[in-house]
């Protein structure tokens, strides 16, 4: 299969590279643990941040929660991540929003690395 296929499966599902390769337990733990973070960061009133990178800071989250992949479209079309800075869970809900774009990165680089037969 090819890399790039392994690389856009894994961006999109969480897990879904390693699905994709035959690492079943390994894709079911990430299919179900990144993005249930991900929705407890929309659940605590976290927000999916703008491409502003006028702030740099406010531009990497962007990036951070794009990461996550299929989620973040869902969630964007539905207007879901708007954020209410008044909520007091609202920094907690920002860091795993944050987290779950990055440890997905993360699982994507996992995933390259089962394909080219280093794990």
């Amino acid at each position: 299969m090819p890399l790039a296929l392994v690389w856009i499966v894994s961006w999109l599902v969480p897990g879904g590279g390693h699905l994709l390769q035959g690492r079943r337990l390994k894709g079911i733990v990430f299919v179900l643990a990144i993005p249930a973070m991900f929705a407890m960061g929309l659940a605590l009133d976290g927000r999916l941040f703008p491409f502003d990178f006028s702030q740099p800071l406010v531009g990497l989250a962007a990036v951070a929660n794009l990461a996550i992949g299929l989620p973040y479209v869902v969630a964007s079309a539905l207007g879901a991540g708007q954020g209410v800075v008044t909520a007091a869970a609202y920094e907690y809900g920002n860091a795993f929003l944050i987290v779950a774009g990055l440890l997905n990165m993360l699982v994507a680089l996992d995933a390259h690395d089962v394909r080219l037969g280093r794990k």
